[in-house]
């Protein structure tokens, strides 16, 4: 069968996809030039990139499998494309590691003044006394909102930096983990560190705003590696600039790439930013390559 790699994998994904037998095309196209040619397809693998939308899966008349190599699923109508027989797959485990690694990569970042002072002393600055004020992580109390693959991975690295972890998932009733189990509003009242593992449902909108922010300690230290559009970026400008929020470590946005708009934010100097690169890993992307390739061939069978 013939299959479309729009976004890209691994080599080992790509070669794993052929040695089954099927024809691989990995070509970046644009909106118009995927209609135009998502006909000729068997399945469909895309990242974060491309949007797999009704009118692409309904120009799709042979598409079988959609394959999302990541975890969220937000660029692909689901529930449409299942509803005309096609599955949907992603790799949800594949890239935990990675992305809970840059979330305590950004608590580091945001305790210590990493972002900024290194910036500053390229300049040929010497910044000591400003950025002499650190926290340490340990014996902190990290509040997780989510507790699915990747908030336990932040979890496990919390805990080995000696923090207090509680976590709220409207999900998950019981964990192994030395964690305990809380509200929303008792995680956001505890919480020293806040590090967000969660989807984005557009018809619930945000799930962090101004009333949120109320509710948490002064000085709270807030990380967003999960899904822009989570947090509600005026309302977080707004608490660090008040200093309700200490600083803050932001992957995700709610415009990407980000725009002139978001500058306020991007450039404000208690905030540590990437672009949006949790998952990329060459060892996190090595196993989405894997794990999606084996799906779809998988899926392909039947």
């Amino acid at each position: 069968m013939k299959i479309l790699i729009t976004d890209g994998i691994s080599e080992a994904g790509a070669r794993m996809l052929q040695d089954a037998g099927h024809e691989v095309v990995q070509q970046k196209l644009s909106p118009e030039e995927l209609l135009q040619q998502i006909g000729e397809y068997d399945a469909i693998i895309v990242r974060s990139a491309t949007k797999v939308r009704q009118d692409v899966i309904d120009a799709g008349g042979k598409l079988k499998v959609i394959g999302r190599g990541g975890v969220g699923l937000d660029n692909i109508d689901v529930a449409y494309a299942e509803s005309k027989g096609i599955a949907v797959l992603n790799t949800p485990g594949a890239s935990s590691i990675s992305v809970a690694e840059l979330a305590v990569a950004h608590m580091f970042a945001a305790s210590r003044f990493l972002h900024i002072s290194n910036v500053e002393m390229r300049k040929g600055e010497w910044p000591k006394k400003a950025y002499s004020k650190g926290v340490e992580l340990t014996g902190k109390t990290l509040g997780l909102f989510g507790l699915g693959n990747i908030g336990r991975e932040t979890a496990k690295r919390a805990l080995g930096l000696g923090m207090k972890v509680i976590a709220f998932d409207p999900i998950v009733k019981e964990t192994d983990l030395n964690v305990t189990l809380m509200s929303k509003d008792d995680v956001l009242a505890q919480a020293d560190y806040l590090s967000l593992h969660i989807p984005f449902i557009k018809e619930q909108g945000p799930t962090i705003r101004a009333e949120e922010f109320a509710k948490m300690k002064d000085g709270v230290i807030l990380v967003n590696c999960a899904r822009g559009g989570v947090v509600v970026e005026k309302d977080l400008l707004d608490a660090l600039n008040s200093g309700k929020v200490r600083s803050a470590g932001i992957d995700v946005y709610e415009n990407e790439p980000v725009t002139e708009a978001q500058a306020g934010l991007i450039n404000h100097p208690n905030v540590s930013v990437t672009p949006h690169i949790g998952a990329s890993t060459v060892e996190g992307q090595g196993r989405v390559g894997l794990e999606i390739a084996e799906r779809v061939i998988e899926a392909l069978k039947s």
